[in-house]
């Protein structure tokens, strides 16, 4: 299967990398030409665009920062579709947008996914995230060796659309999760605990978590750089906050975190590291929430292997 992939920041530079570390054949397109090149040393082809994609490649993939990022390029490439074609949509994005699309790619022959990832980067970079994959079943089973190349665990959530809607709903609990923890550090700090102490309470209790375990480290660091931005947050729980609305079911926490990440983008600008979100915390109290001997950032210390679907319970 020769594979095209569009966007190789962050998330899609680190996902791309384990494709063409395996031995897929990839051709890879961004506006970032130094990104390019970097990947075209790696053993990539530069695929020149996202309409030179769709033509030369039979499943091309897209990690973008926006749906609006996702529409232009598709504009581009659906001229180009056809039978046998598939859309692999790893971005975070709409459910909405991501099955309008979808539409138009299946209207033209194509078979559309959304496949978003979850679980950090540094587990992106090695092949070791998971994946949500929301398409119909023959479509799962033709790209599930793309995935499980790229991904550890990889989860069949039904129709185009679904694991969308499961992605925002993660990021959502990652955000509230992260905001927690923060709280909770910065009362440590306050009440005068030794934070070092703290973390490890933390972690072998009932109040540990992913989110805790990795951004917890990087705040205490100093560094907070767990590569994702406020405003990437903003965007997530704003999109959370639309399948909600769409559901009718309302919700007391998102908005208020809703609030409290616009007002930290106002305080600290949009491209602001997530984590500093204890800053707003550090400014009221004048404490500083860090402590030795913590990581500057997360690496995978679990090796690489094969991925594998997860089975639902039934």
């Amino acid at each position: 299967m020769k594979i095209g992939f569009i966007g190789l920041g962050n998330v899609g530079g680190k996902l791309s990398g384990s494709l063409i570390r395996n031995g897929h054949d990839v051709s890879v397109h961004d506006l970032n030409a130094d990104f390019v090149a970097a990947k075209v040393a790696d053993g990539a082809r530069d695929g020149q665009s996202p309409a030179a994609l769709m033509q030369s490649c039979d499943a091309v993939i897209t990690c973008l920062p926006s749906p609006a990022a996702s529409a232009a390029v598709m504009d581009e490439m659906l001229p180009h579709v056809g039978s046998g074609k598939i859309w692999m949509e790893m971005s975070t994005t709409d459910e909405a947008e991501v099955k309008r699309i979808g539409a138009q790619v299946i209207a033209a022959g194509g078979a559309a996914v959304d496949c978003p990832v979850s679980g950090g980067c540094h587990r992106a970079d090695t092949g070791n995230i998971s994946i949500f994959a929301g398409c119909d079943r023959p479509t799962f089973e033709r790209i599930l060796p793309l995935l499980t190349t790229m991904g550890r665990r990889v989860l069949h959530t039904g129709d185009l659309g679904s694991a969308s809607v499961l992605k925002v709903l993660t990021n959502f609990l990652a955000t509230a999760n992260l905001v927690s923890c923060a709280e909770a550090l910065t009362v440590a700090k306050g009440a005068g605990m030794d934070l070092g102490v703290a973390y490890e309470a933390m972690a072998i209790s009932s109040g540990t978590s992913f989110v805790h375990e990795t951004e917890s480290q990087v705040i205490l660091n100093g560094s907070r750089d767990i590569s994702f931005t406020m405003d990437l947050v903003a965007k997530d729980i704003g999109l959370f906050q639309d399948v909600a609305d769409r559901a009718g079911v309302p919700l007391d926490l998102n908005p208020l975190l809703i609030n409290l990440f616009n007002d930290a983008i106002a305080r600290f600008g949009p491209r602001e590291l997530s984590p500093n979100i204890i800053k707003r915390l550090e400014e009221a109290t004048g404490l500083d929430v860090t402590a030795p001997d913590f990581p500057a950032q997360m690496v995978d210390d679990e090796p690489e292997a094969p991925g594998a679907e997860v089975i639902v319970r039934r």
